[in-house]
């Protein structure tokens, strides 16, 4: 493959990724965040309780801009802050359980879905075409 018909899979590559992205969540929608409250609630999901400052540092934006996020997301019941048992000082903020769930039953339709779509639509030999796809997408996200 030379470098043009590279760069135009590249290009058709991102494409289908954000129609994938964008069915995915017509599947089950998380409900009205923003994509920093998202991104936030992922973190906190994927990472585990974090206090404000290392959210802010690890999502690369200010204290003051991570507290904005972190305060609406209180007040719509999804994170919930705790006393930091080593520093008082600090809170610790998790998802609450209730969003655990929510999320967990999101993955489950998005998942359902995919695989449904994927049986449908693809024959045995595709779909093992399909699973070698995936390894190779996966390298791309490697360090």
């Amino acid at each position: 493959m030379d470098d043009a018909q590279l760069l135009e899979t590249a290009s058709e590559l991102r494409v289908l990724v954000a129609k994938l992205r964008r069915r995915l969540a017509e599947q089950a929608s998380p409900g009205d965040f923003t994509p920093s409250q998202i991104a936030v609630m992922s973190r906190l999901l994927n990472d585990g309780p974090a206090t404000l400052t290392a959210l802010a540092k690890v999502e690369a934006m200010r204290p003051q801009s991570m507290s904005a996020i972190i305060a609406v997301l209180q007040a719509e019941g999804v994170v919930e802050g705790r006393p930091d048992p080593t520093d008082g000082r600090q809170t610790i903020l998790g998802l609450t359980d209730a969003t655990r769930e929510r999320v967990e039953s999101s993955r489950v339709i998005k998942n359902d879905w995919l695989f449904r779509s994927i049986r449908a639509r693809y024959s045995s030999a595709e779909q093992a075409r399909l699973a070698d796809g995936v390894v190779l997408l996966q390298r791309l996200l490697e360090p």
